[in-house]
């Protein structure tokens, strides 16, 4: 029922008492007129205040224990059942209700960004900790009278530089990330052959992959060389992230495979290993900074890694417009897959 319409019964009610009264008055003794007058007023008093109340003050009530709803979350609670319906009203209280759900969803969205914020400025915190205090420790010593020592001054020098290597490596990582979110990097793209590329990395880590006895296998579906047009460093960088990343936390006398799929106008990249796989919960955080899914083994086996290379390795790929996916399950080894554009021949 609209609020024109409660309107027109209350004059309509008030119309027929007032009319009812003036017609039957000059017959009415004065006490009944008195009676009568108390009757209308007690009448038209309780119809418009049942008007307000049903209307307006009900209305309002109930927006306000929706809003208590929304502060306690209980989205489901809320009601919009209620006897009248006058739509000035229930447009507010239907945009209060989004309003206060929306913003408590950014509410959220802020709280959880601001705990990855401490989170972040804590792992920065402990690896650039880390390295510092090594490399202090080394110098110290050296300070302390070990230096006279060659032996040893030579050694605690080479543990100075490592720890010192490693900080850098760590500084131009978040840099180079930072660089990438922002989109100051530009990828440098020009067509190059990715079978060639893909053969020097393997190349490259091929003695890594020795140390832990894992075997590098490299397929590819075409003959003849494979043009992409992509930036070679970057793309350079990222098969060189996930082959090193499989290698380290792949198994020992493991195997590791390197896939070139063509397609029609898309080629597909993929990395493959046969080791423990990570549980689902993991998929989407494992590019997040600093983020490892076994933290204690993570630093144990990393060594020079810092925590960066798959986090870069999205931002890559994205800027390529492509997607770094990942398929893994716990006991059936980690694949990685992305694809790159085909040149134009």
């Amino acid at each position: 029922m609209s609020s024109r319409k409660i309107a027109i019964i209350i004059s309509l009610t008030v119309a027929a008492i007032v009319t009812g009264f003036l017609f039957f008055s000059p017959y009415l003794a004065f006490r009944s007129r008195i009676f009568t007058l108390g009757l209308a007023f007690g009448a038209c008093f309780i119809l418009v205040y049942f008007s307000y109340e049903a209307l307006i003050f009900r209305e309002i009530n109930n927006i306000y224990a929706g809003l208590e709803n929304i502060k306690r979350k209980e989205f489901r609670r809320m009601s919009s059942k209620f006897l009248f319906r006058p739509e000035p009203l229930k447009r507010i209280k239907e945009e209060i209700y989004h309003m206060a759900e929306q913003k408590q969803k950014e509410i959220d969205e802020l709280k959880r960004l601001q705990s990855l914020r401490r989170e972040f400025l804590a792992d920065v915190s402990h690896e650039l900790k880390t390295p510092i205090f090594a490399a202090q420790g080394f110098i110290h010593t050296l300070l302390d009278g070990a230096a006279d020592d060659e032996n040893v001054r030579d050694r605690f020098l080479q543990k100075a530089a490592r720890s010192l290597d490693g900080l850098d490596s760590l500084v131009q990582d978040l840099i180079t990330i930072s660089q990438l979110e922002k989109g100051v990097i530009k990828m440098e793209k020009r067509v190059f052959d990715i079978i060639e590329l893909s053969g020097e990395v393997l190349e490259q880590l091929e003695h890594k992959a020795a140390l832990r006895h894992v075997k590098l296998h490299f397929y590819y579906d075409v003959e003849e060389e494979l043009l992409v047009f992509a930036d070679p460093n970057r793309i350079r960088q990222v098969i060189i992230n996930l082959l090193d990343n499989a290698i380290k936390y792949g198994r020992e006398n493991g195997n590791i495979w390197l896939t070139l799929k063509d397609g029609k106008k898309k080629m597909t990249i993929t990395v493959r290993d046969d080791g423990a796989g990570m549980a689902k919960e993991h998929h989407n955080r494992i590019f997040e900074r600093f983020y490892r899914i076994d933290k204690s083994r993570s630093r144990e086996v990393t060594g020079s890694s810092t925590g960066l290379g798959l986090a870069i390795c999205k931002h890559i790929v994205e800027a390529h417009r492509s997607i770094l996916a990942v398929n893994s399950e716990v006991g059936r080894g980690t694949t990685f897959k992305f694809k790159l554009l085909k040149a134009i021949k």
